[in-house]
This record gives structure tokens, C-alpha cells and sequence, in this order.
């Protein structure tokens, strides 16, 4: 374990669902058991057995990887995939069922909004817990006191009751505490997403100081594909408690976006987000304009189909967001603005045709988003991935290159026009210069 901070090995973690589990182990709850059980039948006991066996839950299974010292560590799936149980047991919150796991350094954790604090102590008075409780001494803890402040911005609240802070505060105070007292290993789970867009930011720019400059270790947890893409060198993908790959961060990332089920025709009204009754997206699709098919290709035309619901007259806008295979915006297509297209419509169901067309995408998954809205005003419905289509390989006439967003290339393949070269008379060349100085 020479190069490696963190050895991960065969973890399996169990849960008991229902009341079986609310059961203590201390010495009380065991005599409560063994009296119950001397009044209680040999077949109830079996069916007993029986039921407990089966509301077994395995939330991780024979789980291993390794992290190297310095390393960035992404770690993606699902919702119950496992990973902030992962998380937890690495963070010696909670023990693993079996398994062995060998962690060397300190380990700071951000699991939560305000884990480690007290509530009825002050700003002040919990960072300097906090920093007790990671093993720091009084002297080093004050020694960053002023940088965690000015980065969690709470100056006026510092003697304040945390109790009292909103959720913002708590986690901006709970964020700078564990990325300044210079833990050897830092575990982030999405507790980000609390704070707000300019914060964010500020997160994700101290985490990338903390992992190429300090040299130190990082584990992240994140939906947020573009964020886990740009700071994570190396990813793992969880799957119902298993690891189901390793290896370089976009990859994985594109793997796991890859396996999300997702239609790549019909409207996904999964994510949808409705903050206006008086009217709703009820269907749609998505197909290619020449084709009519469920395939695209390099610069071909999409076609868009939605079914809109109206029930009380009103006006409003459509928009699309159409974001790469890792969730990073690349375009944005609204009604209103561009076309200076919005629809007054009375109550009734209403069918949209639009076309977005020769749109230059490189191979890779993509999605589009859509927000009705009253323009340049509110949101009255938000769909995120509300379409999720392919464009198959990239390769153009007399070439083998292969344009790919897994490449490197980025997800928009850009026409150029190149005039072919003419001799610049404005400066006479000195052949017999350019000679000498090619053979020195």
C-alpha cells in the first residue's frame, strides 16, 4: 500500500429493513429476546427467522478499489447505488458488514449540511470543534481561522448560534472548515448542491487547489457530470451496491450516461418540475427531420413534437437547453428571444412542431432540456433530460479521423474554410539564411 492512501477490499454492507432492525444489541434487548423467545412457538420462531432473512438489504456487495495518494477520486451512480454508504463506512461513520478497509492520513468528511456541529454553539466556537475533532491543535485551527471566515463569508454571523444560520450558511461554514484544516484525505458527498451557482464556483475552484496543489486526496460525490469531469482524474461506477467499472473519469462518466435507460425518442417526463398549474407538457418526441427515424448523425436536422396542455388563457415561451454527454450546457434555443415567437393560447391541448437545424455535434450523447415560460419573466414548467438522443460516428469524407466528445474534441465540430496558401512577397526571403540556419 506504498502508493496508496485508501486499500478498499471486498466491502459488503448489510441492512435489516422494518422493525427487525430497530432491535438493540446491548445486553437489556438481548434478555428482552430470550424471555420473549421461551413463550413463543418453534414455527413462529421459524417464520420469524424466515422474515428476517428476507428484509435483508445489501447496500454495498464485495466492493474494492484503490486510491493513490494525490488522487481525485469521482465516485457516480444512481440514487441507492450505494455511494453515501461508501462514503460513510470509509469515513468510519458507520462499520462495513465484512470487508477490510486500510486508510492512511487524516480524513476530513462532508457528508451533510453541518455534520459535526453543534447547534447551540456559535460559528466561532464549532470551528474550532471541528477542527478538535479532525486532530488539529488549537495553534494550527487558529492559524487558518481568518481564511475559513472570509471563505464561508459569515463575518457577521461568526458569534451567532449555528442553530439560527440557514441552510446556506451551515454549509458554506461546514465546506471551508473541512477544506482549510488540511486534512490529509478530504470525502465530499452532493452537499454542494445546497449552496448557491456563485459558491458552487467557489467550491469546486478550492477542491481543485486542494487536489493539484496541496497534493492532497479527494473523494467526490456528484450528479453534476461536468463537475466530477473536470476535477476527477479517475472515476468508479456504482451500481446496486457493486462496482461495476473503474478507470479515467470520462469514460465512466460517458458509461454511466450510456446506461441511463433513457428513451432516445419519446419525451422523458421523469425530471419534470411544474410550477404553474394553468399549463403542463403532456407528450413529445424527438426525430430526425429527414429520416423520421430515432438516429443522428453529423449536421443533421432535429425535429421536436410536443404535446402542450393550456387550461386558463395565457401566454408563454418554449425553450431548449441542449447539454453534452456530461450535463455541460452547449446551447440554448428559446422561442421568444431569437425568433421573438411567444403563443397566447385559450384552454385546450395544443401539438408544437419546431426544427433545430444541421446542428454540428461530434458522436457522443446529448440532451435537451425544456422550460415553458412566460417570457423574459417566470418558469411555468421545467424538464430537465427531457430528450436524450445519440449522433453516431463522426468521420467526414476523405478522412479516418474519428471526431468523438470521448476524444477530447469537444461535443461541437466547427466548419472552417481554408484558402489555399499564396507566397508573401511583402519581405524578400534569404534562401541561403534559411539553409544555414537549418544546418546550424
Amino acid at each position: 500500500m506504498s502508493d496508496y492512501c485508501i486499500s478498499v477490499e471486498n466491502i459488503t454492507k448489510k441492512y435489516r429493513l422494518g422493525q427487525l432492525d430497530s432491535a438493540g444489541d446491548g445486553l437489556r434487548h438481548r434478555l428482552e429476546r430470550g424471555v420473549r423467545s421461551l413463550f413463543t412457538s418453534p414455527q413462529t420462531l421459524f417464520a420469524n427467522n424466515k422474515a428476517k432473512e428476507s428484509s435483508e438489504f445489501l447496500a454495498l456487495q464485495d466492493v474494492s478499489f484503490q486510491v493513490k495518494t494525490g488522487e481525485v477520486l469521482g465516485i457516480i451512480g444512481r440514487n441507492g447505488a450505494g455511494k453515501s454508504t461508501l462514503l460513510k463506512i470509509l469515513s468510519r461513520i458507520t462499520p462495513p458488514t465484512s470487508g477490510q478497509i486500510r486508510v492512511r492520513g487524516r480524513i476530513a468528511s462532508l457528508l451533510e449540511v453541518g455534520t459535526g456541529f453543534h447547534p447551540e454553539l456559535t460559528g466561532r466556537e464549532n470551528i474550532f470543534l471541528n477542527g478538535a475533532i479532525l486532530g488539529m491543535s488549537r495553534a494550527e485551527v487558529k492559524s487558518k481561522f481568518d481564511e475559513i471566515v472570509a471563505f464561508a463569508e459569515i463575518e457577521k454571523f461568526l458569534d451567532t448560534p449555528v442553530k439560527r444560520y440557514s441552510s446556506g450558511m451551515y454549509v458554506r461554514l461546514a465546506f471551508a472548515v473541512a477544506a482549510h484544516l488540511e486534512p490529509e484525505i478530504l470525502i465530499i458527498d452532493e452537499v454542494l448542491a445546497v449552496g448557491d451557482v456563485q459558491f458552487q464556483k467557489k467550491c469546486l475552484g478550492r477542491m481543485n487547489h486542494v487536489a493539484r496543489t496541496d497534493g492532497r486526496t479527494v473523494l467526490f460525490v456528484s450528479h453534476n457530470m461536468g463537475a466530477i469531469n473536470t476535477l476527477c482524474n479517475k472515476a468508479v461506477l456504482l451500481r446496486s451496491g457493486q462496482v461495476q467499472a473503474i478507470g479515467p473519469t470520462g469514460e465512466i462518466a460517458m458509461q454511466y450516461l450510456a446506461t441511463s435507460g433513457l428513451s432516445a425518442s419519446e419525451i422523458s417526463l421523469t425530471n419534470k418540475v411544474n410550477k404553474n398549474p394553468a399549463i403542463t407538457v403532456i407528450g413529445g418526441r424527438l426525430e430526425n427531420k429527414a429520416t423520421g427515424a430515432s438516429e443522428f448523425a453529423y449536421g443533421d436536422d432535429l425535429a421536436v413534437m410536443l404535446k402542450i396542455q393550456v387550461n386558463e388563457p395565457l401566454t408563454y415561451g418554449v425553450e431548449f437547453f441542449l447539454k453534452d454527454g456530461l450535463g455541460v450546457p452547449i446551447g440554448f434555443c428559446p422561442s421568444d428571444i431569437q425568433n421573438g415567437l411567444s403563443f397566447t393560447s385559450k384552454p385546450g391541448v395544443f401539438i408544437h412542431h419546431c426544427t433545430l437545424p444541421a446542428i454540428p455535434l461530434a458522436e457522443g450523447r446529448y440532451s435537451l432540456d425544456i422550460m415553458i415560460s412566460k417570457p423574459l419573466v417566470t418558469a411555468h414548467e421545467e424538464i430537465e433530460s427531457a430528450f436524450v438522443f445519440d449522433v453516431e460516428s463522426t468521420v467526414f469524407p476523405g478522412t479516418v479521423r474519428r471526431i468523438s466528445q470521448q476524444n477530447g474534441y469537444g461535443a461541437i465540430v466547427l466548419k472552417v474554410t481554408f484558402d489555399q496558401p499564396i507566397p508573401d512577397t511583402s519581405s524578400p526571403i534569404d534562401e541561403r539564411e534559411i539553409v544555414r540556419q537549418a544546418t546550424g
